[in-house]
């Protein structure tokens, strides 16, 4: 963000707002996609939102001012949405309930590694290239994991495309907000977005702030969070058939804290980067959970369930730059972590008292 803002000259609070720009529209159009993929086809959406981004991504490499920046981040963000939320509910859709969670933190391995490899790379491309050539490297990334996907989908059974019939797409819904679930995990991940994805664009300011001037020290603590995700995958089947599920909320919860607390006292970058292993691994460990009880709200809207949570998530995502950007500026450094501390909390006990499965008894642990 500091070099986006000094390359284009704009200030870096403005800069922040490309993830915004992103996260909304993402947000916005997550119903209509999760409609389009349950009619049209899930992996036909995948491929042609895949397409798009990458497009836009390759483009803004070269985008001479701000506003043409943000105009393509915007469009990349509509897209987005047609690619990790399909996928979950393509995994809803091929593995049954009871060995979803797994299934499901194997695909979140598999995207954090992503994530992981993504903020290490781009932190050192953009201290070696500059931010064009962050967009540039993972635009041409994407364009080969493009096409591999255009032949890997072929013939993947996960139900046949129907034709659009919106008295249905109404029932399915309807269907999700009939499970009184579905509430406590759409206003779960807002605020989750809000307050823990919402201050990733701040990290290289902190540093900034502190004295320290590399983008690849940023990109080391995003990707700490990246790496307590995947801790939290790979050790997930010994971890569903030891504790319930309750557990995993309230100890995820508690990690999450612990982290805010640290981060509040802005430790140099090497002990940030440790700090964001346990944010990491306490998120996921709550989030997972939230995720694994949205594909259960229906089993006929599956995609909208999925669209609606991204939805929230996605929504909590773009306010939260605003919101830390106004908490710094009048707060200072150390409260807003304290605050999104207090916030965490509250999720986890809310979700621990009021996510149950229908019929599961209480107290098991759900098994791989």
């Amino acid at each position: 963000m500091p070099k986006i803002a000094a390359d284009l000259g704009i200030d870096v609070k403005t800069a922040a707002l490309l993830s915004t720009a992103f996260t909304f529209p993402y947000a916005f159009t997550q119903p209509a996609l999760g409609t389009i993929g349950d009619f049209f086809g899930k992996t036909r959406l995948m491929n042609v939102s895949l397409a798009i981004v990458v497009t836009t991504t390759v483009i803004g490499a070269f985008a001479s001012n701000f506003s043409l920046l943000i105009t393509l981040r915007i469009i990349a963000g509509v897209c987005a949405g047609g690619i990790f939320p399909v996928g979950v509910a393509i995994v809803g859709d091929l593995v049954p309930v009871h060995a979803r969670q797994v299934a499901i933190g194997r695909l979140l391995a598999v995207g954090l590694t992503g994530n992981l490899i993504g903020a290490v790379i781009s932190g050192v491309i953009g201290d070696l290239l500059g931010w064009r050539g962050v967009f540039f490297s993972i635009g041409g990334f994407g364009l080969v994991v493009a096409i591999i996907a255009s032949f890997a989908f072929r013939g993947l059974n996960v139900g046949k495309p129907k034709p659009f019939n919106l008295a249905a797409a109404a029932a399915g819904f309807q269907s999700v907000f009939a499970d009184p679930r579905a509430k406590v995990c759409f206003s779960a991940v807002f605020f989750e977005g809000i307050v823990i994805h919402g201050m990733f664009p701040y990290v290289a300011l902190l540093l900034l702030m502190s004295g320290q001037t590399h983008s690849s020290y940023a990109g080391l603590i995003v990707a700490g969070f990246g790496l307590g995700g995947i801790l939290f995958s790979l050790s997930l089947p010994f971890l569903v058939v030891r504790l319930t599920e309750r557990k995993l909320m309230l100890s995820g919860a508690a990690g999450a804290a612990i982290a805010f607390i640290l981060i509040a006292l802005n430790p140099v970058w090497y002990i940030q980067a440790i700090v964001f292993v346990l944010f990491g691994l306490g998120f996921y460990m709550l989030h997972n959970n939230i995720q694994v009880h949205v594909t259960d709200l229906s089993q006929t809207a599956r995609g909208a369930a999925l669209s609606l949570h991204s939805s929230a998530f996605f929504s909590g995502q773009a306010v939260g730059p605003v919101y830390y950007g106004f908490a710094f500026s009048h707060l200072g450094i150390r409260v807003p972590p304290l605050i999104g501390a207090g916030v965490i909390v509250a999720i986890g006990l809310i979700c621990a008292r009021f996510l149950r499965h229908p019929g599961r008894a209480e107290g098991v642990a759900e098994g791989p």
